[in-house]
């Protein structure tokens, strides 16, 4: 159940490996970190593909580039591996991305120096611009992209004397502008698209968090219900079993008794955990059985009497219909106070009250004491299990010896606007 849960919370269908067929969340690439380490870690993977791609496009547009630039310095070896080098350098942008943005700022400032035409060798500088800010290099980023547009301010206005081509004039200030507006261009992208991936690290964070914690929250509520289902009928078998043992050879047909309520408690028992199993099994699945409730109250008292233990039951105001919540609720509590004193007290009377006053339900769990100081076989977290529900639904528990040596369960439970989960009804 928490794998299935988990799977359904992991984030968009690319970002899990799934179909395609849910909300489009972002482009295939955009999660895409590589393939986990032995660390639990994301190796880069190597962008082989995007980057032939760009290669092959910067070379071709460079040479249409060329072409139409007659005034400026024809491609020749060196601008051709300053554009087959500055777009390789991104084969690396993933693993070394500060790296692969000097290197590729520096690569277009020579080639921009060198009197070399405008044109695609900018994509090379805007992809590792991109990839430096999503890793997390943001200062590195805007410093190079402005370096490289001040030696470009340098050299179009003061250094072109001296450089490539022979004749330049002095660049215009709108073509300073339009490579400044590229540049606000380039870094405004790249720090939205950081912005959405962090937007979405966190949603998928608080989703596999989620995930997580409705699994825990499952997890208890079956331990919880595996307890409650078992304590009480466990105590019981426990306590018969001694008597059976004990009056086995003096009075036989007590021992009879004792075995034939043995049998009842054991197969209740079984019933309630195939319950609880099949659940397990079939988690969208409404249960094939009722929840127990305060109108199961009876087989408790019988329960109890099979294991020496006579209850009084005071309904004050408490019949009619009650939320299944509250029911089972109530119903779980009842039973683990019994429990209780079937194990703890030696009093072998019990009192048990229900009372409904405008929209809470109020539970009131007596016996007269002392405490026996036997474990038996107890877990410890009767009381637990107890505060538990009643917490789930909003309302209190408390318990502990009376004045006079007994011992009182006192639980109120809200009858509206409960907070107990589906899975508990």
């Amino acid at each position: 159940m928490e794998e299935q849960r988990t799977r359904r919370c992991d984030g968009p269908p690319w970002a899990r490996g799934g179909p395609p067929g849910g909300r489009w969340h972002g482009p295939p690439w955009w999660n895409h970190r590589g393939e986990e380490d032995e660390s639990g870690g994301h190796r880069p993977r190597w962008p082989w593909r995007s980057t032939l791609l760009l290669a092959a496009f910067v070379m071709v547009g460079s040479k249409f580039a060329a072409e139409a630039q007659p005034e400026r310095e024809q491609l020749d070896a060196l601008a051709r591996a300053l554009l087959l080098g500055g777009a390789l350098l991104l084969l690396w942008r993933q693993r070394y991305p500060a790296l692969v943005m000097c290197g590729t700022a520096t690569t277009a400032l020579v080639y921009f120096s060198a009197g070399y035409p405008y044109g695609p060798v900018f994509l090379t500088v805007a992809l590792a611009c991109f990839s430096a800010v999503l890793a997390g290099h943001r200062r590195l980023a805007w410093s190079a992209l402005g370096t490289l547009w001040t030696v470009h301010l340098l050299v179009g206005h003061w250094l072109y004397r001296w450089l490539p081509p022979e004749g330049d004039p002095a660049s215009s200030w709108g073509e300073e502008i339009a490579i400044a507006a590229w540049i606000v261009a380039i870094l405004a992208v790249s720090e939205l698209a950081r912005a959405r991936r962090e937007q979405w690290d966190r949603d998928r964070a608080e989703r596999r968090q989620a995930a997580r914690r409705r699994a825990d929250e499952e997890r208890l509520r079956i331990a919880r219900e595996l307890h409650d289902v078992l304590a009480h009928s466990i105590s019981v078998i426990n306590v018969q079993a001694g008597v059976g043992l004990a009056l086995l050879d003096s009075d036989p047909e007590q021992a009879r008794t004792a075995l034939t309520t043995i049998k009842a408690a054991s197969k209740e028992a079984l019933g309630e955990v195939r319950q609880v199993l099949d659940t397990l099994r079939t988690p969208g699945d409404a249960p094939r059985a009722p929840a127990p409730g305060l109108d199961r109250l009876p087989e408790l008292v019988e329960q109890a009497a099979g294991a020496g233990l006579t209850v009084a039951v005071e309904n004050g105001d408490g019949s009619g219909k009650l939320p299944p919540g509250a029911d089972l609720a109530a119903f779980r509590i009842v039973q683990e106070a019994l429990t209780n004193v079937v194990r703890h007290s030696g009093s072998r009377r019990a009192r048990v009250r229900v009372d409904r006053t405008g929209d809470s339900l109020r539970l009131r769990i007596d016996d007269d004491g002392p405490a026996t100081g036997e474990e038996a076989g107890g877990s410890g977290n009767g009381l637990a299990g107890m505060q538990e529900r009643a917490a789930a639904l909003g309302g209190t528990i408390e318990a502990g010896p009376r004045e006079d040596g007994g011992f009182r369960v006192l639980a109120v439970l809200p009858l509206k606007k409960s907070r107990i989960p589906e899975e508990d009804r």
